[in-house]
Order: structure tokens, then sequence, then C-alpha cells
């Protein structure tokens, strides 16, 4: 019998001997493997996957970028406000670093009256120049309309349209627009202190949730800051009426004209040891004196106060030149007391027949400065002597300047002109240039324009004594017993 023809099969394929098959007799393949049956992925299925993946983990990652860039600018921001103590200064401080953490292009703080229903201070910032001049002459804003929601009802506030809202009072004339508003109460001690707003954000979007939750938590630190400050300024004002109790008060110097003014430093808990003082003294010279005992603490105050009250009974009582009375100075505090190192500088403006002139010596403390009628300004630079507390055996020596009629004479203290970061030289030059050029305000007027732009760094208490040298010679009179008491 003729066979079945068998299909052709390649040869020499390498794997098998010529005549072999794999599917000769027409066998019938197995069972197939169910992974190699199905389907391959789809690859562009795949790469869209992975593209969303990708992009939903960059999206949360530039969420956590920008979280963290807010917790650090919360962080910085919370730094900036309590590195202020000036109550005035942590206000406006609040304002501005809130409108930066939110990119807000105005903003305001509005402190409580005492009895919670209205703002009695107002403060703002982002206003331009045309912007301030449009409003001026408008009373600040009290609490009514969109602004008063806060004080009646002291929760977060986001408005997208003022205008809009039912509660808007509207702007007074002049007012710029504005369309948003992000308003914050700020809480003192668990009291209301004020409300802060914000307004428009500089990429024009209404404020967001997380707008809200930043300035939130600034606010809070915000309460903190601003009771710190109110503490300090409660010390420094006792402080300061302790110091100005400890302060002499200047008699009737006719026909000099007298002003005086003391400066506690900005740091809290910091009394000082500077002080003058001035006396008519028996001869019908004027004695002048000022000085500053090293330290500052009620040590300080209270050695000034014993120092002070020796060298006034000691010039008035020994009618010696300066350098003779602060030997003497010296000596009785050595053997009387102990004291810290402390710089003076005394003098006597004694009547000539030409006019007045200034004898001096000084215990290490600045030379007085000296404001000519021509507006011309000399320190009146000279041998300096050691501070009192350094040695009792050096001879001091007397200086002596004539005083033209219509002149400035000032004596201050170190911290007048002293800065950390500026050399002595520049604080002197910076005060003489000062005092030239408002020399010709009233003289009280010119010793607080002095203490108010002084060049030092504020880090140490000042005491200013200026007089202005008349031009008749005219010696004055001691106040007698019963003059004081009238």
């Amino acid at each position: 019998m003729a066979g079945r023809a068998e299909p052709p099969c390649p040869a020499g394929d390498g794997l098998r001997g010529p005549g072999e098959c794999p599917l000769s007799e027409q066998e019938e393949p197995g069972p197939r493997d169910s992974r190699t049956d199905s389907q391959p992925p789809q690859v562009p299925d795949l790469r869209l996957h992975l593209d969303a993946e990708l992009e939903r983990i960059g999206t949360q990652l530039r969420a956590l970028t920008d979280a963290k860039d807010r917790l650090q600018g919360l962080l910085d921001a919370v730094l900036s406000i309590s590195g202020e103590l000036d109550l005035s200064a942590v206000l406006r401080r609040i304002v501005t670093t809130a409108m930066d953490l939110v990119g807000a292009r105005y903003g305001a703080l509005g402190v409580l009256h005492e009895s919670g229903e209205y703002l009695k201070e107002f403060i703002t910032a982002g206003l331009n120049e045309d912007e301030r001049a449009a409003l001026s002459g408008i009373p600040f804003p009290h609490g009514r309309g969109v602004l008063g929601l806060l004080i009646h009802n002291p929760e977060p506030l986001r408005v997208e349209s003022i205008p809009s809202h039912p509660s808007s009072a509207g702007f007074p004339p002049g007012h710029p627009p504005m369309r948003t508003l992000l308003g914050v109460a700020i809480s003192v001690r668990g009291e209301i202190y004020g409300d802060l707003y914000l307004s428009e954000r500089s990429d024009g979007r209404p404020f967001a949730p997380e707008d809200e939750d930043i300035v939130v938590a600034l606010a809070g630190a915000a309460g903190i800051a601003i009771e710190n400050a109110r503490l300090f300024g409660q010390v420094r004002d006792s402080a300061e009426r302790f110091q100005r109790l400890l302060l002499p008060a200047l008699p009737d110097l006719r026909p000099f004209e007298a002003a005086t003014v003391y400066r506690p430093a900005n740091r809290p808990n910091q009394l000082g040891g500077d002080w003058y003082d001035a006396v008519v003294l028996p001869d019908g010279a004027v004695g002048v004196m000022i000085g500053d005992v090293g330290g500052h603490d009620l040590y300080a105050a209270a050695a000034m106060a014993r120092i002070n009250s020796m060298l006034r009974a000691l010039l008035y009582d020994l009618r010696n030149p300066p350098s003779q009375v602060l030997t003497q100075l010296d000596r009785t505090l050595l053997t009387t007391t102990d004291i810290p190192v402390t710089t003076v500088c005394l003098a006597r403006i004694e009547p000539q027949e030409t006019g007045w002139v200034l004898r001096w010596s000084t215990a290490g403390h600045f030379p007085p400065l000296l404001v000519g009628p021509d507006l011309e300004t000399e320190y009146l630079e000279a041998e300096p002597g050691l501070p009192l507390g350094v040695s009792t055996g050096m001879e001091r020596p007397d200086h002596t300047h004539p005083l033209p009629a219509g002149s400035i004479l000032l004596f201050f203290t170190d911290g007048l002109v002293e800065h950390h970061a500026r050399s002595i030289d520049e604080g002197l030059t910076a005060l003489a240039d000062l005092a030239a050029t408002h020399a010709g305000r009233p003289l009280n007027e010119f010793v607080r324009v002095l203490a108010d732009h002084h060049p030092s760094d504020g880090q140490d208490d000042m005491a200013l004594l200026a007089l202005r040298i008349p031009a008749a010679t005219r010696c004055p009179r001691p106040a007698a017993p019963d003059d004081k008491e009238r």
C-alpha cells in the first residue's frame, strides 16, 4: 500500500537530524502554556500610567516643597516679630510680615479700644505716596462694615468680593480699590487685642484656605510678641521713672538757658548710671557736671546717686578748680565706699569782662561739644585724665575756653554716640553734624532731636545737658532756701 505523503520538512535546522520533523505523523501539539498564549501588555497604556503616576508624585513633592517654604517663612516671620521690643515697631512688623507670607498688596492692623466695641488705632502698610495723599484728612476706620465682622465675631474671615458682601459699608473717597479680604483676630492673654486685615493678593486670586491657616498661625505668635513688648514697655517705664527720681531737677540758671534729656537703654531691666547736674555756685559761677557709672543695674544707679551728691557738695563748698574737686572726690570715694569705675566731666562757667569762660576737668569722660553762633562745631579736646576709682596718684589738669554769646555748650554721655558697628569718631562726627543742623531750634527741642536721632545703637542709656550762652555777663543769683519752696 502506498503510504501517506509526509509533509516536507526543512532539513538541517541544526537541531534535528535529516528526516526528523517535529510534525511528523501529523502529531497534534500538546496543551499550550498560558503564559506564552497571553497577549503582550500594551506599551502605550503602560507609559500613560507611568506618566500619570510621576505627575502625581511630582505634584505631591511640589506641595511638600511649598509647605516647607511656608513653614520656613512662618518661622522667619515669628523670629522677625519677636526681635522687636518697641510696641509700635512690633505692630508694624506684624502687618508687613503677614503681607509677605501670603503675597498681599495691602495690610492693616486695627487695635481694639478697651471697651472692645471699636478700633482705637489703625496701622496700615502697602499704600504708596499717592494713595496716602488721597486719604490724608480722612479718619481711619473704626470697625464698621466688613472690618467690624471680626470685632463682633473673632473667627477667621475670607471675603472674595468686599463690595458685594452684605456687611460692606463702602470705601471713603480716594480709597484704593480693594476686592478681596482676609481677616484674623489677634489675642493677647486670652483677650482680643486687635484684628489683622490683608487685601489683594499679588496674583489677583482670592485668599485660599492655606493663606488663612498660615496667618492664623502668625497671629498666635503675634499675640506673644505684643505681650512681650507691652511687658518690656512697663519695665522700661518703671526703670526710667526710678532713674529720673535719682536725677536732680535743675535750678533756675538765668541768664543761661538750659535743657536736659535722659533716655534709658533699649534693653529691659537695664538701669543706668548716667547723670547730669548743674548748680549756681556762691561766687556767681555755674557748676555743670555729667557722668557715667559703669554697669547697668541697681548698684550702678545707687552709686550714681551717691557720687552725684558728693560731687555737688564738694563743688559748692570747696570753691576750688574742677581738677582739685575731682581729686578730692576720688580720694573720698576710695576711703568711704566701693564704687565701679566712673567717668565725669566737671565744669565751671565763669563770668569775665569780655564774656563767659569755661573752666573744666575730666575724669575719662567725653569732651563737651561747642556749637558756635555761626554753627561751627568744636569738641573741646583736652587731657582727659583717669576715670574715678582707678588711681588717686595722678594729677588732674584744668582747661579753659571762651564761650561766645549765643553758642550752645553740650555735655553728653557715651550712650549718645557709641555704636557697635561704627568707630567712636564716626559717632562723634555724626553728633556734631546733627547738632549744627538743629542748633537754631529752641533748646528743649534741640536736645530732644539729638536724643531722638542719636547716632548710637541705643544699647546704653544716655544723658544730655545743653546750655545756651547769654550775651550778658550778669551772674545768676544762687537760689535762697525760701525761693525753692515757692
